[in-house]
């Protein structure tokens, strides 16, 4: 019984002894692999911090880099740290309806269309690879690329040989092995994509290479959305000189001063809706008999509009002294410019021919607003009238139907009598509302101020001050007036 006793005793310590030298064992190789992971962490941590050193770097001396600059950067550390042979980076267009390859790096085969991709094309020449996959674009959604971008998570192929979405090429060094594509996402949006092809010791791509590069693609879009800042600044300090620039030469388009008539006061006022206005008026002294009274509107704005009005100037004060007629005048300014306007742009213009002796008025009217006539503003009784002619507006028909219909009418002024002109956006002036102030109102503050043009023109802009109150308008406010004395 006492041998049975030992016996058992010396095999539970056997046991127990084997027990603790697996335990031991499974320890060891359990604080191995922490430590293997561990140092595979830090090592990828160090990567990281490395690569946000060396593009601080870069961005730092962002005055002198532009974004090409940086992308390439980024992706030579890329490629380089997941020891990939070949990659890209695309990035979204402004409109982020497809992505544009704006860094390539090695031999990276095109994604898609692998049946036109010619082979000895591109063996005589390398760049045209590269050529080939920055000019194909990437729809949202399309493909590996677009799937990536769309969803916003990456995607890691072991095997390109089995899975259908590769392409296949029959070339070796266009062949993909294995394949990384991963978002590079700023916040919730995705900036764009890196993609990798074929690591350079032949084995396949792993999770922890996938978890890598996102990190970097994850940092690295912070240096390129604040890069994308500093561009679309620099554009918009650009835009800003481009514009200073036209609105000093429209400003020059306009007259600076207006005559002295004896017997005829005159006054008239320009405010443009935006930085470049689409309105136009110009006093023209034709002989010494007559003076030429111009109002335009533009119906493109910014410096398309700009532009025409100094093709309008141009013209008048060219032909002004030639032509005594507004019809054919206008009928002139339609052959000029009718075949240089696009599409969707069209002139409305007034033009009077006003005979400083007799005080006759002619005047001819293409598809502009009515010029309104007050009978003795001096009086308490004041009639309002609005002078009919026909026309079309420039640049909507041809020259045939447009000199068909234009035509000049004529009518005498008296002494006390009142011209007014102007462009729609007086009476299409919105207030807080969204209601228009309308011809009414208009003809309404005009009978009501039996004053000068000055005063009156001062008036009306004041009014509509008041009317519109902080309402941004969308289209310019221009306005002429003259009186016979």
């Amino acid at each position: 019984m006492a041998e049975l006793l030992h016996w058992i005793v010396a095999l539970l310590a056997s046991a127990f002894e084997v027990a603790l030298i697996v335990f031991l064992c499974f320890t060891y190789q359990n604080r191995k692999t922490l430590r293997k992971e561990n140092r595979r962490m830090r090592k990828e941590r160090e990567v990281i911090f490395e690569f946000v050193h060396q593009i601080g770097e870069v961005f730092a001396d962002a005055e002198e880099i532009d974004m090409d600059t940086l992308l390439k950067r980024i992706l030579f550390f890329s490629t380089k740290t997941n020891k990939a042979a070949a990659g890209a980076i695309y990035l979204f267009n402004k409109d982020r309806d497809r992505l544009f390859a704006r860094a390539v790096s090695g031999i990276f085969p095109p994604l898609y269309d692998a049946e036109s991709v010619k082979t000895e094309r591109l063996l005589a020449k390398s760049q045209h690879l590269e050529t080939l996959v920055k000019e194909r674009s990437v729809n949202s959604g399309e493909g590996l690329v677009g799937a990536a971008a769309a969803v916003g998570t990456g995607i890691i192929i072991e095997d390109g040989e089995v899975d259908a979405r590769v392409p296949t090429y029959k070339d070796a060094f266009l062949q993909i092995h294995s394949l990384l594509i991963v978002p590079m996402r700023f916040g919730n949006e995705v900036l764009g994509v890196v993609a990798l092809v074929n690591r350079i010791d032949g084995s396949p791509f792993t999770a922890g290479d996938l978890n890598l590069l996102q990190a970097m693609a994850d940092q690295a879009c912070v240096p390129i959305h604040y890069a994308g800042l500093r561009d679309a600044l620099e554009h918009k300090k650009q835009l800003d000189r481009d514009l200073h620039a036209a609105q000093q030469i429209q400003a020059s388009l306009l007259p600076q001063t207006l005559p002295h008539l004896d017997g005829v006061q005159l006054s008239a006022f320009n405010l443009p809706a935006y930085d470049i206005g689409g309105d136009y008026y110009d006093l023209i002294q034709i002989d010494e008999e007559h003076l030429g009274i111009a109002i335009a509107d533009v119906s493109g704005k910014g410096i398309g509009g700009a532009m025409m009005m100094a093709v309008c100037q141009g013209v008048l004060r060219t032909r002004a002294g030639q032509e005594q007629s507004p019809a054919r005048m206008l009928s002139e300014l339609n052959r000029v410019l009718s075949n240089n306007l696009a599409e969707d742009m069209f002139i409305t213009m007034l033009y009077m021919a006003l005979n400083i002796q007799t005080r006759e008025l002619r005047f001819a009217r293409a598809g502009h607003e009515r010029p309104l006539i007050c009978r003795g503003c001096s009086n308490r009784n004041r009639e309002l009238q609005a002078l009919d002619s026909p026309g079309i507006a420039i640049g909507l028909t041809s020259p045939e139907v447009f000199d068909a219909v234009i035509e000049d009418m004529t009518i005498q002024l008296e002494s006390g009598d009142e011209i007014i002109v102007y462009t729609d956006g007086i009476t299409e002036a919105l207030n807080e509302e969204g209601e228009e102030w309308g011809l009414e109102n208009l003809s309404r503050l005009i009978k009501a101020s039996p004053q000068n043009p000055e005063s009156l023109l001062r008036t009306v802009q004041n009014t509509l001050t008041r009317y519109v109150g902080a309402r941004q308008q969308y289209d310019d406010m221009t306005m002429f007036a003259l009186k016979i004395n």
